[in-house]
């Protein structure tokens, strides 16, 4: 339990008015109205006493799922491909090894989509 300014407040009250004897009275009588007075007023000022903010209990929260990892790129290099200058001895001699259908007259050959490609 919280024990607040106004139930302090409260207590004190009851006790100094359970803590005046009548006439009659003995001290132990008036010690023994106090301290009831006291606990009956701290009992009642803290079942009073309104919290001073409102409790706030959070619902579920939802948290967006973490974003997937960026792809891993490998960066290689190209494999470098040297071949002779074109029209030179050596060039003729390369493309008619590397390509059956190889014309050294016009320099190309046939692709296997149909068409006539230069010799690279």
């Amino acid at each position: 339990m919280r024990f607040t300014s106004s139930a302090a407040a409260i207590a004190v009250a009851i006790s100094a008015l359970a803590g005046s004897p009548p006439a009659q009275a003995d001290a132990g009588d008036a010690l023994l109205g106090g301290v009831a007075g006291f606990a009956v007023g701290t009992i009642f000022g803290n079942a009073t006493a309104a919290p001073r903010y409102p409790r706030y209990y959070p619902g579920t929260v939802y948290v967006a799922p973490a974003p997937p990892p960026p792809p891993v790129v490998v960066y290689q290099p190209q494999a470098v491909y040297y071949a002779p200058a074109a029209w030179t001895p050596e060039w003729y001699s390369y493309c008619a090894r590397r390509y059956d259908s190889f014309d050294p007259r016009s320099g190309t050959y046939l692709g296997y989509d149909g068409f006539r490609h230069m010799c690279q």
